[in-house]
């Protein structure tokens, strides 16, 4: 007999409920030169029983500003019975790269979901931590559990002869939307494009969420603020109004206008009235479809693969190709490919999936496509399977030569037209491209994406081997839709995964918007994995600092400096380092400081006197030159590149070796002799007088000595 609760289900952790984070700032770390910073907020989960940090979201960025408040907010499942670690990294957005090593690093806040809840009215403030020897400030985190409305409103407004800000033209006005919370505080969840040098604004139509706007308690407070824009970030408050979702909601029937009020100039004036007032022009309501919901609707899924076959893969039958399938592991192709795929013939009810390759030479011709069958069959370009379109891949290795350009377009139109023939929802197609380089038909490419953004489509773009695929992140419309010809994309259709998989390994590569490529098919792919774990890293690149410690180990500086050094010191190719001390030098030096003076020095040995004669013959050096300079210990240049010694121990005083005598400035030419008028004796007497030769200390090398002599003699002259 079967002992009891043998057959009972295993327990499992069910989520209790979904929890809304709203991310605030204040007081970060100025980064930038002649504005503020623009921060992000990225936030990292920490897996149960798991040390490994996974990506799970990131806020929009907020031009300058060191106070933001994010209005794109993280919603997460909360586990009562587990500790969800979370991980919150700030970060200063400094190019259009999505990769975080390219921003600056203003700190980050290790905190647990549970402590956010538990918090006083679900309000926690942690400080931010990561910059050693600077207050990063702090990071406000508010949660509140989500009710399920899913309904979705479309609202639409102007304003009148609001109040003129700008001094040598008119405002710039937009408005910000807040919830009010139980404390009586408001969180902000939604704010308008600007609208430049008017006084008479009409902003786009936007769509925001019920339950973002007051998480279904339709009598909610809602208030809303209009500002006027400045470039530095210090957007001018021209008035506000309350209302409600219920009182916007009467707008379907009549037009609801509202006075824009000023607080502190309704005190200050006995006769003010309003600073201009907004017009509700058009409110809409709309239920919000799942993928479940059109799943059980009868929605199919038509998988379609595009392969890149153009040369630079390399040749299939080399391992260094992404083509090269070893017996003991498939090509990185081959994993980016039952990756997907896997997930996607689920919801395929025949299975079978057209496969097609581009930037190939066919036989026996030897024309170039774009467009080809996997499978040579033009008519019926269908494979059975995941395994049926590896084998057709496999053998199409064998036959077509690599070629090229990688060009997107003429696979996108050809799945476009398939689309078009069916529009009443019943069919979905998803095209898969993986590729290993840049698109060479950008323009072809975002004219056939517009072009299919009306169409029950969309396309996921992997990125398989070492390349840069940053220049496809434009066909991503997460943030700014695809244009082509003064066109926009209805909808955004395109999921870029940069740097798909990596060789070696069957899980994907990092990728800040590739996690969601999945999502466009409704699969979720989960957080994805782990970008590496903030820690000090001398070697990445920045312009004031990168992730983390990338600012210099703890104890050091923003640029890594190591107060035990005296001086850095440059040398040519002709005068290197010993091994050991260059060794030492490389190891403490950070690398994403290059020197650029000419004045600096790498660590090598103190020159020959022969050396400095000659340096000061030549003057100034330039890069590659054999001749030495010495860049003063006490310079800024000196004190922003110290290294240790090769013993560990602070360099000597820069009076006890040759430095003494450069450490004033660097050494100068001599000037060729010319006629010196004639001084009386007590003259040159007190002059000398008034400048005693500078000795030497007694413990200076001998090489040290002569050439301090050398250079008195040639000062004396």
């Amino acid at each position: 007999m079967a002992a009891p609760g043998a057959l009972e289900a295993a327990a499992g952790s069910v989520p209790g409920t979904k929890v809304e984070l709203t991310v605030s700032c204040r007081n970060l770390l100025d980064m930038d030169t002649f504005s503020k910073s623009d921060p992000v907020v990225i936030l990292f989960v920490q897996g149960t029983g798991s040390s490994e940090w996974k990506e799970f979201g990131r806020t929009e960025v907020i031009d300058n500003t060191l106070n933001p408040d994010f209005v794109r907010k993280f919603v997460l499942d909360y586990y009562f019975e587990e500790k969800q670690n979370l991980r919150f990294d700030v970060y200063n957005v400094d190019s259009k790269s999505c990769s975080i090593y390219k921003q600056d690093f203003l700190g980050q806040a290790f905190v647990a979901l549970g402590e956010v809840i538990g918090s006083q009215r679900g309000r926690l403030e942690r400080a931010l931590t990561g910059v050693p020897g600077k207050r990063c400030g702090t990071i406000l985190l508010l949660a509140e559990e989500l009710s399920n409305c899913r309904d979705i409103v479309t609202m639409q407004l102007c304003a009148n002869k609001l109040d003129k800000k700008d001094f040598f033209g008119k405002s710039d006005p937009f408005l910000v939307f807040y919830r009010s919370n139980e404390d009586g505080t408001f969180t902000i969840c939604h704010k308008t494009e600007v609208v430049k040098n008017t006084l008479n604004p009409v902003w786009q139509p936007f769509t925001i969420p019920v339950r973002a706007l007051c998480n279904g308690d339709y009598d909610r407070t809602v208030k809303i603020d209009v500002y006027d824009w400045d470039r530095d970030g210090s957007h001018d408050f021209i008035g506000e109004f309350a209302t409600s979702y219920r009182e916007l909601s009467r707008a379907q029937s009549q037009f609801t206008v509202y006075e824009v009020l000023n607080p502190r100039k309704k005190c200050k004036k006995k006769k003010y009235v309003n600073s201009g007032t907004v017009t509700l022009l058009s409110f809409s309501v709309e239920s919000e479809f799942t993928f479940v919901d059109y799943i059980r609707g009868g929605t199919q899924l038509n998988f379609t693969v595009a392969i890149d076959f153009t040369a630079s893969n390399g040749l299939p039958s080399q391992p260094t190709s992404l083509h090269y399938a070893s017996p003991y592991q498939l090509s990185a192709y081959a994993l980016a490919l039952k990756a997907v795929g896997e997930i996607i013939q689920d919801y395929d009810s025949d299975k079978l999936f057209p496969a097609y390759g581009f930037g190939a030479k066919l036989p026996p011709d030897g024309k170039i496509s774009h467009q080809f069958p996997l499978n040579n069959n033009v008519d019926n370009p269908s494979c059975a399977g995941i395994e049926g379109v590896l084998e057709s891949y496999l053998q199409s290795l064998r036959t077509v030569q690599l070629y090229g350009p990688t060009n997107f377009a003429p696979v996108i139109n050809q799945v476009a037209g398939t689309a078009a023939q069916v529009t009443d929802g019943s069919q979905y197609h998803v095209l898969l491209i993986i590729t290993d380089g840049v698109i060479s038909d950008m323009m072809q490419t975002k004219e056939a994406i517009v072009t299919a953004s009306a169409l029950p489509m969309s396309i996921i773009i992997v990125g398989v081997g070492p390349a840069e695929f940053e220049a496809m992140e434009e066909l991503d419309g997460d943030e700014v839709r695809v244009s082509s010809r003064g066109r926009y994309a209805e909808r955004d259709i395109v999921q870029v995964r940069l740097r798909g998989w990596a060789r070696g390994s069957t899980r994907p590569c990092a990728s800040a918007r590739g996690r969601r490529a999945a999502v466009a098919v409704g699969q979720s792919s989960g957080p994805g994995p782990p970008l590496p774990p903030v820690r000090a890293v001398p070697g990445l690149r920045g312009r004031g600092g990168q992730p983390g410690a990338e600012h210099g180990a703890p104890g050091q500086g923003r640029a890594g400096r190591d107060p035990r050094a005296a001086a850095v010191l440059h040398a040519g190719p002709r005068h290197r380092a010993p091994p050991q001390r260059r060794a030492v030098t490389e190891a403490a030096r950070p690398r994403h400081r290059r020197v650029r003076s000419r004045s600096a020095v790498r660590g090598a040995a103190p020159p020959s006197p022969t050396a400095i004669k000659r340096s000061n013959r030549t003057g100034p050096l330039r890069r590659g030159s054999s001749s030495l300079r010495f860049a003063s210990a006490d310079s800024p240049l000196a004190a922003r590149h110290r290294v240790p010694s090769s013993s560990g121990s602070a360099l000597r005083s820069p009076r006890s070796d040759l430095l003494a005598l450069l450490s004033a400035a660097p050494p100068t030419p001599l000037r060729p002799p010319t006629a010196r008028p004639a001084r009386s004796a007590g003259a040159v007497a007190k002059v000398r007088l008034l400048r005693p030769p500078r000795a030497l200390p007694s413990g200076a090398p001998r090489s040290s000595i002569v050439a301090g002599r050398a250079m008195a003699r040639a000062r004396g002259r």
